[in-house]
């Protein structure tokens, strides 16, 4: 019967209802679809590492006996190691391979372990080295006998060559040092399990964190959308508990009508999230773009997402309920309910008081659970100052827009923070990640000197050596020893073709070892530097999105639930310029002062993990947010302004 009499409320709400309906509906579909985003965004962070992982190999732990298990370490069977090559400027993984006997495993993304003098390539190097003339990419590896599957690459367009050689050759036996500028040394190994590298360790932890700036807004905002046009909800439950409805019966009607419309918007929400991977997948992090199957969650994750974000929804409904069941002729009468209490500011202090223990060696897990937890902290204590906030503003009011909108901020404050805690929320983001956000990257290395580190005691003599390649390919150069190191000048105006060109001439020169620049040295950081800013944007991205639909679904939504109210004061011969004006001050009065605060929070947050002082391009993204916040909430504003001049032009009763 309950689920009956909710579905005829739902449908028999009148045209204004059915709005608000619509209201929820959207506000759950964007909450979904970005939070889908910011949950596989983590997993595809982990698919590239288990991926990239079979190039850091584990030593095998025994040299004889049986042949090891699947991911276990046992019997060696092959050696393994990896260097870095370049050309064009972009990094080339070269993975050596050689078996020790027969039974070798097949690599990831091969279908049989190479053989010696064969070479396996990417798809994007296997098209490059084809464009390329040979002398600058093509004759530094064997003729490529396949070209590699998914499985063996960090993302599409990465270049990758398997190499496979001798147990004895020269570039499996050769001393190297372990190295992420040149690679590591040969190890022998019982299978390709291995252990995750450091930077993309590094890469996960800040998805973590990423993931908490993103997903916490995204579940205030969820919650948020349950209590949308709460006041026309609440009159109408009010209602039926007058004429006898037990609270049972009211709770059970609130549950099933949340879930009902959480559900149709996490469908779509869901959709929307579908459509949009293909060109999610072109966002550049690490190197390059996505897999679609990494930023397409685990199934069980989806199924997750669609069962959680509904109940997450029906309970913030029920949450809003005490005042239906526990007093509804005081609802139905309008009553003010009571103010809230200060010990949600002792909260946020109790927990900002441990963010200064906190440095960049804190477990990643620990440190996101604290910004989570104060990020929730700001969420909670929005209202208790936004009814400060109001009965200041009454007390001072001069004219009658500032009256009315320090009464509704005293009479709700809840509603009040829903419509600029999305802007609120993002300041805290901003201000974290503009202390952290790099400066621009300078650097004074040189793009036409080619060093190679030579064996001790060889470095005269594989000078000579480089000389006469670089003669007979045609590329003039000064080749010098310096110490243990050659060093190849070869010109101020040498660009990136003579450049490869000379990478190739010195190919294997010294086994294991790879001509580098500095540059190429640099690469790793400046690509780190790129990634945290690419990051940066794609955060704050997500998050004014929320911000942005918040402002604009609650503004319309509060609309809609003081139509009664505002209809009223238009008969009394309220201009509507003043309710205009009157909604603008209680939406801009708290955002400014909790946006200021948000801000100053969020950065107080992120001085920990400080690595360098605070730059220009951190103080433009602040800028950049707070310009942006005011004019998504104004912008929004104006927006439902049609709306309020729609439901004050009919202020009759109407029957839903």
């Amino acid at each position: 019967m309950n689920l009956a009499l909710t579905w005829r409320l739902l449908k028999g709400g009148g045209r204004k209802g059915m709005l608000g309906t619509s209201l929820t509906l959207g506000a759950v579909a964007v909450s979904t679809a970005l939070l889908l985003f910011a949950v596989a965004a983590n997993f595809a962070f982990a698919a590239r590492a288990d991926r990239s992982a079979w190039r850091n190999p584990v030593a095998a732990t025994a040299q004889q006996g049986p042949p090891a298990a699947e991911g276990t370490a046992g019997r060696a069977v092959a050696v393994e190691a990896r260097r870095h090559d370049h050309v064009r400027g972009a990094q080339i993984t070269v993975v050596d391979l050689a078996a020790l006997g027969t039974g070798a495993p097949a690599p990831p993304g091969m279908p049989r372990f190479p053989a010696p003098g064969e070479a396996w390539f990417s798809p994007a190097l296997h098209e490059l080295a084809r464009r390329l003339p040979a002398d600058q990419l093509a004759k530094r590896f064997p003729a490529p006998a396949g070209v590699l599957g998914d499985e063996a690459l960090i993302h599409p367009d990465e270049l990758v060559a398997v190499v496979g050689h001798r147990p004895d050759a020269p570039v499996m036996t050769a001393e190297r040092a372990d190295d992420w500028i040149v690679g590591s040394t040969p190890v022998e190994i019982a299978s390709f399990v291995g252990e995750p590298t450091e930077d993309s360790e590094g890469y996960q932890v800040l998805a973590l964190i990423a993931g908490v700036l993103m997903v916490v807004p995204l579940l205030v905002f969820g919650g948020a959308a349950a209590r949308l046009t709460v006041a026309r909800r609440d009159q109408r439950l009010a209602a039926l508990r007058l004429v006898g409805a037990t609270p049972g019966q009211v709770v059970g009607m609130t549950v099933a009508e949340a879930m009902i419309v959480a559900f149709a918007g996490a469908l779509a929400g869901t959709g929307a999230y579908a459509l949009a991977v293909p060109l999610l997948t072109r966002i550049e992090i690490g190197g390059g773009p996505w897999f679609v199957p990494d930023l397409w969650p685990h199934p069980l994750v989806l199924a997750g997402v669609l069962v959680a974000v509904p109940l997450l929804v029906g309970l913030s409904a029920v949450a809003g309920l005490r005042r239906v069941v526990v007093s509804p002729l005081g609802v139905a009468k309008r009553e003010t309910p009571p103010a809230l209490r200060a010990v949600r500011v002792v909260a946020l202090l109790a927990v900002l008081a441990v963010v200064p223990t906190l440095t960049q060696g804190t477990s990643a897990s620990i440190i996101a659970v604290v910004i989570g937890l104060a990020f929730l902290c700001v969420n909670l204590v929005g209202p208790w100052v936004v009814g400060l906030i109001g009965r200041i503003t009454a007390a001072s009011a001069r004219s009658p827009a500032r009256l009315l909108a320090g009464r509704r901020l005293v009479d709700d404050p809840r509603s009040a923070w829903r419509t600029v805690s999305g802007v609120a929320l993002t300041g805290f983001v901003a201000g974290f990640l503009g202390l952290l956000s790099p400066g621009a990257f300078t650097s004074d290395a040189s793009a036409d000197q080619l060093r190679v580190h030579a064996p001790a005691g060889r470095a005269a003599a594989v000078a000579e050596q480089a000389r006469l390649r670089l003669e007979r390919a045609g590329v003039p150069a000064t080749v010098e020893p310096v110490k243990d190191t050659v060093v190849a000048a070869l010109g101020a105006g040498a660009g990136e073709q003579v450049v490869d060109r000379a990478r190739t001439a010195l190919a294997g020169i010294v086994p294991g070892r790879t001509p580098t620049t500095g540059v190429d040295e640099e690469r790793f950081g400046t690509q780190i530097l790129a990634d945290i800013g690419t990051g940066t944007v794609v955060v704050l991205s997500v998050s004014f999105l929320v911000a942005i639909a918040s402002a604009g679904i609650t503004a319309a939504s509060s609309v809609l639930d003081r139509r009664q109210t505002y209809g009223l004061l238009r008969l009394a011969g309220t201009p509507l310029e003043v309710l205009d004006r009157a909604r603008r001050a209680e939406t801009l009065v708290p955002l400014t002062v909790m946006g200021g605060g948000a801000i100053v929070v969020g950065a107080f947050c992120g001085l920990p993990f400080m690595v360098t002082s605070v730059n220009v391009s951190g103080l433009v993204t602040l800028g950049v947010c707070v310009v942006a916040g005011f004019a998504g909430v104004v912008g929004a504003g104006a927006l439902s302004r049609p709306l309020l001049r729609s439901v004050t032009a009919d202020p009759a009763p109407r029957p839903d």
